[in-house]
């Protein structure tokens, strides 16, 4: 799987969550850490945890991929997930704003998250 599919589908196990605000960024070529950052905010620990658990079982269960590591589950206020070539960061909007990674990488190219993994725009089609 290319690091810009594994980052929309990333971004698909956040929307299923209902996880708001969710953004995938392309660094690659102005960073050495990861090609893509996939960020994501929930309302609570507990939907920032769901959120989280749902990216890492999707990827998991349905495509075998494992994250090299996964730092702040048991808090729920920011949840890294690393998977090499994509980095999923998913917060409750307090934290997020406070970091403000949208900001530093203001410069990065966003990504368009395909229409049929947006829950709110299926809704609305029933």
């Amino acid at each position: 799987m290319q690091s810009k599919e594994r980052a929309i589908i990333c971004a698909a196990y956040a929307l299923e969550k209902k996880a708001v605000n969710v953004r995938i960024l392309e660094v690659r070529g102005i960073s050495t850490l990861t090609d893509y950052l996939v960020i994501a905010s929930g309302t609570s620990d507990r939907q920032v945890q769901a959120v989280a658990d749902s990216v890492h079982l999707g990827l998991k269960k349905e495509h075998t991929t494992l994250p090299l590591g996964i730092e702040g589950m048991n808090e729920g206020r920011w949840v890294l997930l690393d998977y090499g070539d994509v980095m999923v960061h998913v917060f409750q909007e307090p934290v997020r704003e406070f970091y403000d990674l949208d900001g530093l990488w203001s410069e990065a190219a966003e990504i368009d998250i395909p229409e049929q993994y947006h829950w709110e725009k299926k809704a609305k089609a029933r």
